[in-house]
């Protein structure tokens, strides 16, 4: 049976259409996913994602952990900044994506994708070593993100400047909106300018109350999963289970920024260095020919097929068919003409620079 978010009973009274995903019940679209696309790229969007999992490292060895555990080095991180990193497997396969908050001198919040939250758990806990504490914390929160240009303007209805960080993956730990108390972070998963808020469960509904209200006149919308999805694609951000797994190396990926291979240790750093440089890339697809490219469509150059798609739709604000591939990196020159066998049908695409869409 599907787990319902805490802000279940708000999707249904914004009309939201419910789906199963990842174990949840979550909203794919309300007005439709275009309508939502275009609200966040032009005005502001509301997303639950409270089925993100939260997970919290404390104690004294904790920071060690993060450096053995993750592919990025954490020992500059300060109190209130957020860092992304990759989770390796001993063959150099991402476990997952991880953004991690420092919240206090040996303690740090863990953000983890929702499919894979239980794995994660098992996974650094069977490999934490001396005074540190794993805890899976995320049946207590509730998670939203506000995105969009108009994101800022309305959380300044809600809360006091202070409270508002300033800084792109920075955070104020103890912000007040709309009288919740919540962790407020400048961060997201669209491409535009936007927060994340995270507050106790029982609060869900009143900051998405509250913030729906405060951004009407703005435009603000609630969104679903559809848009998020055309949204991130459409800002080539990479999404677990498509753009990377336990098979593809945050290298192979175009992740290199989260690697530091310089660390002492890290686990999948030797398997990373014995494969040397990649042999295949992630690149960006722009379909010329008629038809939409998915997920998992080979893709040719010649009678050779050089790699697969692993993403791809029409995305809204470009008006056009795109996607992201795995392919040669011998091939992944932009400008080059490839074929991509859409069922059975092949149809031109040209590899073009990542992002697709980049804000201002």
């Amino acid at each position: 049976m599907e787990l319902k978010t805490p802000l279940y009973e708000c999707h249904l009274a914004a009309g939201g259409k419910m789906v199963p995903f990842a174990g949840w019940l979550l909203p794919v679209q309300y007005a439709g996913v275009i309508d939502e696309h275009m609200a966040v790229r032009q005005k502001a969007g509301l997303f639950d994602v409270s089925h993100m999992g939260e997970v919290t490292l404390t104690g004294p060895d904790a920071l060690a952990n993060l450096n053995h555990l993750f592919t990025n080095d954490f020992t500059s991180l300060v109190v209130g900044k957020v860092r992304y990193s990759t989770l390796c497997n001993d063959a150099g396969g991402v476990v997952d994506d991880v953004l991690v908050y420092r919240t206090g001198e040996n303690a740090y919040l863990l953000v983890v994708n929702a499919a894979n939250r239980h794995k994660d758990v098992d996974w650094m806990r069977a490999r934490l070593t001396g005074d540190a504490a794993l805890e899976d914390v995320s049946d207590s929160y509730a998670q939203l993100a506000l995105q969009g240009p108009a994101a800022k303007g309305i959380l300044e209805k809600l809360a006091k400047p202070g409270d508002i960080p300033e800084k792109y993956y920075s955070f104020v730990e103890n912000a007040e909106v709309a009288g919740v108390s919540c962790l407020l972070s400048q961060t997201g998963y669209t491409g535009e300018h936007g927060y994340e808020l995270y507050c106790a469960a029982a609060d869900g509904p009143k900051l998405w109350d509250a913030l729906l209200a405060a951004g009407k006149d703005a435009g603000l919308v609630p969104a679903g999963l559809g848009a998020r999805d055309t949204l991130r694609l459409e800002a080539s951000m990479p999404l677990y289970g498509h753009e990377m797994d336990d098979s593809i190396t945050p290298l192979e990926t175009g992740l290199a920024f989260c690697v530091k291979m310089d660390k002492p240790d890290f686990i999948g750093k030797t398997a990373l260095a014995e494969k040397g440089a990649p042999k295949i890339a992630r690149v960006g697809l722009k379909i010329t020919g008629r038809g939409i490219a998915r997920e998992h469509c080979p893709v040719f150059a010649g009678e050779a097929q050089i790699g697969e798609t692993t993403s791809g739709t029409h995305l809204p604000y470009l008006n056009g068919a795109y996607a992201m591939a795995l392919i040669d990196k011998a091939h992944s020159e932009p400008g080059t003409e490839l074929e991509v066998d859409v069922r059975g049908r092949r149809i031109t695409a040209e590899i073009v620079p990542l992002p697709f869409y980049k804000r201002g």
